[in-house]
């Protein structure tokens, strides 16, 4: 089916603002400026010809997320991709498309589909998540503390949550590096069809593995739930909880990291000795939201709202990240605070929002106590960060450090074995030695001693 061309804005209406692309990855914050005085909601392009309502209000974030009788998850809705508007090859469809798990349904079926979730999660013993989380930034620490320099994206921030996934949701280490390879590709929207094919049929492999060998971890719970989740339930369910304990967590951790190596409120206190981790969390929560757009919702019918027609099965995009810098917002509401929307908000909310943050806290904490002399290696202005509508994500994290001794050799024997990957999944930055380009690739690429 060859795509529609959208029609242009009619005379006198704004035009779309781009939501992709280098500029708006540099300074999002502009954008949301721009689209804020067009009022609470504004016309955007997701991608080229994928548009959009985005909420740019803390008021109106709340109204969407909440007014589930007028706002619906179900992207089954979506007028565009129904007709054709915009081709299923898209780069934005696969974070976008429909899947029967709890992100992209409504009522009784969320309330089934997400019971099933929490409860398996409750079963994660806090202790014991901070226990792995804390030997894991150890083994990866001993691995680059004696060099003095890191990337503290690819070579920390990447792979903690990847192996916390890895521990909770008993992968096998070959199927991981597929599931990182498929929503990395999802994410960035790089051929993201074939990642999200990649990703789907790796899932598919770890259910039926589970069926057949169930283990003390959440894909077994969740195999075992009242809720009696079909094989298609349990993939679309791993989707989501994969996306939102990988990407979103190492963008928390590295937009920690960078916020207290540079802002002179956190610097100051690290180097009194005070490690203000906490404070630093809250601050880009509000600020710097890993996931800056996304809960998508489509009107159930025409709505008007704050004098902007809302047609019924056209995408809304809640824009956390202007959301929370709404100027309408006054006083010191970030440390401590915790009533930013970064975790969403409505019965969809996020529902391990303690995990993520426990993970995020224990891994900067732990790398700050190990390495406590840390700086940039470049000036703060000069990270650069991912293209990408949803995300907020540093590209990298150069640091330099005074070479610091390796604190318990044996550490990487917490670590299970990594299998034989061929060569050719072993992805690169595209530099000359550079090495594999996403964290799980440089994990198994580390032991295989390579």
């Amino acid at each position: 089916m060859t795509p529609k061309t959208p029609p242009g804005p009619p005379p006198g209406c704004p035009a779309h603002e781009p939501l992709y692309g280098p500029d708006f990855a540099a300074d999002p914050a502009a954008a949301y400026r721009r689209l804020r005085a067009h009022g609470p909601t504004a016309p955007v392009e997701l991608a080229p010809g994928v548009r959009a309502t985005l909420v740019t209000s803390y008021e109106a974030a709340l109204h969407v997320l909440r007014s589930t009788e007028t706002f619906s998850k179900d992207p089954r809705r979506w007028n565009d991709l129904a007709d054709g508007t915009v081709p299923p090859d898209s780069p934005v469809v696969p974070m976008m498309m429909y899947r029967p798990n709890a992100l992209f349904t409504d009522g009784e079926e969320h309330r089934r589909l997400r019971g099933a979730i929490t409860d398996s999660l409750a079963r994660v013993e806090p202790h014991t998540l901070r226990g792995y989380v804390e030997s894991s930034a150890d083994t990866l620490i001993d691995r680059f503390a004696p060099t003095g320099k890191a990337d503290l994206l690819g070579e920390y921030a990447q792979v903690i949550p990847l192996l916390v996934f890895n521990h909770l949701f008993g992968c096998p280490a070959d199927h991981g590096l597929r599931l990182v390879e498929g929503m990395s590709g999802i994410f960035d929207g790089v051929d993201a069809e074939r990642a999200n094919e990649l990703l789907t049929t790796t899932l598919f492999d770890l259910v039926r593995l589970k069926r057949r060998t169930p283990g003390p971890d959440v894909t077994s719970w969740l195999q075992a739930h009242p809720a009696a989740l079909t094989d298609e339930e349990m993939v679309h369910t791993l989707v989501v909880l994969m996306g939102g304990g990988t990407e979103p967590q190492q963008n928390l951790i590295a937009g920690a990291l960078r916020l207290l190596l540079s802002d002179d409120r956190f610097a100051g206190e690290l180097s009194g000795g005070s490690l203000p981790v906490e404070d630093a969390l809250d601050e880009v929560l509000w600020t710097d939201p890993p996931m800056a757009n996304y809960a998508v919702h489509y009107p159930v019918r025409d709505v008007v709202y704050e004098g902007a027609a809302l047609r019924a099965g056209d995408p809304v995009v809640v824009s956390l990240a202007a959301a929370n810098t709404d100027p309408a917002l006054t006083g010191d509401r970030r440390a401590g605070n915790r009533a930013h929307l970064a975790w969403s908000a409505g019965p969809h909310n996020c529902p391990a929002q303690s995990e993520a943050r426990l993970i995020a806290s224990v891994a900067v904490e732990k790398l700050l106590d190990r390495l406590p002399d840390l700086e940039l290696a470049v000036p703060v202005d000069q990270l650069e960060w991912r293209p990408g509508p949803f995300h907020r994500a540093l590209t990298a994290l150069p640091v330099t450090f005074p070479p610091a001794p390796i604190a318990v050799a044996a550490r990487a024997a917490s670590v299970p074995p990594a299998p034989e990957v061929p060569p050719a999944a072993r992805g690169t930055t595209g530099r000359e030695g550079a090495g594999p380009r996403n964290g799980w690739a440089r994990l198994l690429s580390w032991w295989r001693g390579e």
